[in-house]
C-alpha cells in the first residue's frame, strides 16, 4: 500500500459527508485512545481565576492611629496633596486614599500607611 501524503487526506477529507467525518473520529478516538473534545473545565476554571483578582483596587484609610503626623505625611508622599488637604483626608477617615490603582501599587501604599501606625484596608 502507498504512503499517502497530507494533500491526499485533506483531499479525502474534503470528499467526505458530515456523517463519514463523525464516524471517522470517532473510529480515530477509539484506536489511539483519545478524544476530540475541548478542555472545557481548564477553560472555566482559568476564567474564574481571572475574575477573582481584580484588575483594580481602592486604598482605603480606616484609622490614623496613634501617630497622626506620620500618617499625614504618608498621606502628602503618596497624593501629592498639601497639608492642609492630607490632614483633612486624615482626620475625616475611613476615606479612599487613592481609587482604582493596580494591586501592586495598593500594596505598596498599605504598607507605607501602616508603618506610619495607620489602619488601611484594600478594597
Amino acid at each position: 500500500m502507498a504512503k499517502l501524503n497530507a494533500q491526499d487526506v485533506i483531499a479525502s477529507l474534503k470528499e467526505m459527508t458530515i456523517l463519514e467525518l463523525n464516524d471517522l473520529i470517532k473510529a480515530i478516538e477509539e484506536e489511539f485512545g483519545v478524544t476530540a473534545a475541548a478542555p472545557v473545565a481548564v477553560v472555566a476554571a482559568d476564567d474564574s481565576a481571572a475574575a477573582a483578582a481584580p484588575s483594580e483596587v481602592s486604598v482605603v484609610l480606616i484609622d490614623a492611629g496613634q501617630s497622626k503626623v506620620g500618617v499625614i505625611k504618608a498621606v502628602r508622599e503618596i497624593t501629592g496633596l498639601g497639608l492642609v488637604e492630607a490632614k483633612g483626608l486624615v482626620d475625616g477617615a475611613p476615606k479612599a486614599i487613592k481609587e482604582n490603582i493596580k494591586p501592586e501599587e495598593a500594596e505598596a501604599i498599605k504598607e507605607k500607611l501602616t508603618a506610619a501606625g495607620a489602619t488601611v484596608e484594600i478594597k
